[in-house]
């Protein structure tokens, strides 16, 4: 038998989609995040309290190879959300990647269109910490000025594939990070320089 995930879900639901909601304003700050208990590994407690604020039975969710060898986490993400999953990346509205190094390139996922930039994929990546890997310099919109972000691990080239996604614009994907207790993101507009 599976436990409610949060001892309080409505209030905690609201926490987190909260601090999602503050982090995709804020492209690249470093916002805390409630985690839950129970979610089975590979999920991290953080990435599956996303999962309860921001999936439900009408979304299709897509998980990477380290999250979809194991049962449990599908199990546990279907009786918590109602989410159904799906294999192919292009089909998912949200994406949720345990191995953020080894991600598929951006491309692969729904990017949306020109008349529906929203029908694209949303990728959640489990790392491991903020404030290590190669720095980047954020600007855009909801940032003042210039932002320096950096977390580990993530792709080798991302940079490159954040430069590429912003030429898409308003369609690409956005990019949501969690680390043990913490969110930031990435959203499709944000423009990225080395360094």
């Amino acid at each position: 038998m599976l436990a409610p995930a949060f001892p309080a879900p409505v209030v905690a639901n609201q926490v987190a989609f909260r601090a999602v909601m503050d982090a995709v304003a804020r492209p690249g700050e470093v916002k805390a995040l409630p985690s839950v208990a129970g979610a089975p590994s590979p999920l991290s407690e953080t990435a599956a309290a996303l999962a309860l604020a921001l999936l439900d039975y009408e979304t299709l969710l897509w998980l990477d190879p380290p999250l979809a060898r194991m049962p449990a986490v599908a199990e546990w993400i279907r009786f918590h959300t109602g989410a159904r999953l799906t294999e192919d990346p292009q089909q998912a509205a949200f994406a949720i990647i345990a191995d953020p190094a080894h991600a598929l390139p951006f491309d692969r996922f729904a990017l949306g269109t020109s008349e529906y930039p929203d029908r694209s994929t949303t990728l959640v990546l489990q790392v491991d910490r903020f404030g290590g890997g190669e720095g980047l310099s954020l600007a855009g919109p909801g940032i003042p000025g210039v932002r320096t972000f950096s977390a580990t691990p993530l792709p080798a080239d991302l940079h490159d594939r954040l430069v590429a996604n912003r030429a898409l614009f308003p369609r690409g994907v956005d990019l949501i990070l969690v680390s043990a207790n913490s969110v930031a993101a990435l959203p499709r507009s944000v423009v990225s320089a080395r360094g």
